[in-house]
């Protein structure tokens, strides 16, 4: 776990983070998940989040659940971090992008991102949830986790 926390802040070295990416997100150990997460932030923290936008996207439309949570849990709270804090807008279209992800892992971490950004925008993320299908299940399932706090 050590070593994977190390790497986030070694990353901007590609064969590091494609290592991340290939390799410690199949570890079956959540909590080498969790320092995943952490070291993904680093990583985006140092190169600057809007310029690792194109390395975020890659990520969130991986075929490894644990690589997309790793961004979705890694940026909480998205709308904290520069380049998300001026545009939030950014940050929900990006993870309600995964609100029907068949994996119930990550779809409890979208919901939950998008909870945290709804303290601070209520109204952006209502307008969100009101242009879902809540007749399906997943992203009903989303919904009811982003919608806590929306009045």
């Amino acid at each position: 776990m050590y070593s994977v926390f190390l790497f986030g802040y070694l990353s901007e070295n590609k064969e590091i983070l494609n290592f991340m990416k290939d390799v410690v997100s199949k570890d079956n150990n959540w909590r080498v998940q969790e320092i995943l997460a952490k070291s993904f932030d680093e990583h985006c923290k140092i190169l600057g989040y809007e310029k690792s936008i194109i390395i975020i996207d890659e990520w969130l439309n991986d075929s490894n659940p644990n690589t997309r949570r790793a961004v979705t849990e890694g940026l909480r709270i998205w709308t904290n971090k520069p380049y998300f804090k001026e545009n939030p807008s950014e940050a929900i279209r990006r993870l309600s992008n995964l609100k029907h992800d068949n994996s119930e892992y990550v779809r409890k971490s979208v919901g939950n991102a998008l909870r945290d950004i709804s303290k601070k925008y209520p109204k952006l993320i209502e307008e969100e949830l009101n242009s879902w299908n809540l007749e399906i299940k997943e992203i009903k399932q989303v919904y009811k986790l982003a919608n806590k706090f929306i009045k």
